[in-house]
């Protein structure tokens, strides 16, 4: 492939709480900014029904279908999670595992995925983080190896429905540039272009 100013290398966003002061929608919104040009990031909604597999196949619901789609069409995941009570939201719990039918075809199977956990203790929800990795590996997904992205005490570092703290956005985008050398549709000639760094 050609590379052009074109180019692009397009994330989705996945925030693990649904509040509109959310502080996963925070980050994500923080790094969206950031990015270069040619790297987009998106922002998926986790508002889905609670998984039944009598509802899934011919009668899976529309925005199960178009949550699927996004996540099959993006080149890596990048997941925002608070922790709740020692472990990851109900609600991304909940969109793994609708993403990770029809059994065998998974739009997570082999894809890049880099999980990002927050909280307002100093912790930066690493339990929740281990959780949501194990989950990923269970769908064969592949997660982004390196030092873990965990924001403590998220609060002090948003600002506006942004994460400003600039210690915070440098790590965390040295981690999407990881996510991207992960991502197979990307030659490496491109990963050069595209680089954070």
């Amino acid at each position: 492939m050609t590379i052009t100013a074109h180019t692009q290398a397009r994330l989705l966003g996945l925030p693990g709480s649904l509040r509109l002061g959310s502080h996963s929608l925070a980050v994500l919104r923080g790094l969206q900014p950031e990015l270069r040009p040619a790297v987009d990031l998106q922002i998926g909604d986790l508002r889905l029904p609670l998984y039944d597999e009598d509802q899934d196949g011919p009668s899976t619901p529309e925005n199960v279908r178009v949550f699927r789609q996004a996540v099959a069409e993006s080149d890596g995941v990048v997941i925002t999670t608070p922790e709740y009570n020692h472990g990851i939201p109900g609600v991304l719990k909940n969109a793994l595992d609708w993403a990770s039918r029809p059994l065998g075809r998974s739009a997570l199977t082999g894809k890049a995925v880099l999980v990002i956990s927050v909280s307002p203790a100093f912790t930066g929800g690493v339990r929740a983080q281990a959780q949501a990795n194990e989950t990923l590996l269970a769908i064969q997904s592949r997660p982004v190896l390196g030092p873990q992205v965990v924001i403590g005490n998220v609060a002090d570092k948003i600002k506006d429905g942004r994460l400003t703290d600039e210690p915070s956005l440098r790590f965390a985008l040295s981690a999407i540039d990881r996510l991207i050398a992960l991502c197979p549709a990307i030659r490496k000639a491109e990963y050069a272009h595209l680089s954070l760094s």
